[in-house]
């Protein structure tokens, strides 16, 4: 989906792993998100303005099933369940935004990256050590930093003994400093 495009299908993502960002000023994006396996991305513009408010692009090869918004819809209007579980996920991503626009412009580098790599390790890859298949630049648009910052803050882990890194594979070798400096930003 590219933002502000029109807003005709719900993506429903069977394989892989895609980012949701939001295209910024002077091509900087923010990834608000990312989904695997089985979430649904559509966008805030269904019952608005049938726009995409976001964009949303593969990191890795995916499978998508793509969905008609009339269909979703249909649903909502005729299922009690699925609207109240879509309605509950509308409010967890609503809430996780919250939380990240906070963590964005309240905290230093140090805690923007190491709540990152926590994020990647619990929610996104789910073991340790990992094999990151989001690039530099999109740890940059999820910390809202440069990719030289980034690559600065990563190799001061390393050599803090916080993580080890061998090209993309990431391990965490303490989770609770890096909890820490993720808590005090």
């Amino acid at each position: 989906f590219k933002q502000q495009s029109p807003l005709t299908h719900v993506a429903c993502i069977t394989e892989g792993l895609i980012k949701l960002y939001i295209e910024g000023l002077n091509k900087r994006n923010l990834i608000l998100s990312f989904a695997k396996p089985v979430q649904m991305v559509g966008g805030p513009g269904i019952f608005v303005d049938y726009k995409h408010h976001f964009s949303v692009s593969a990191v890795e090869d995916s499978v998508i099933c793509l969905i008609d918004t009339k269909i979703i819809e249909e649903m909502i209007e005729k299922n009690h369940a699925f609207a109240c579980d879509l309605l509950k996920n509308t409010n967890i991503n609503s809430i996780s935004n919250f939380n990240k626009f906070i963590n964005l412009t309240q905290k230093q580098m140090n805690g923007r990256i190491a709540d990152a790599l926590i994020f990647l390790h619990e929610e996104i890859y789910c073991r340790n050590p990992f094999l990151m298949s989001i690039s530099r630049q999109d740890l940059a648009d999820l910390t809202a930093m440069s990719k030289e910052n980034v690559i600065r803050m990563l190799k001061k882990f390393k050599d803090q003994g916080l993580i080890r890194m061998e090209g993309n594979l990431v391990e965490i070798l303490d989770k609770k400093s890096l909890n820490r400096i993720g808590a005090t930003g």
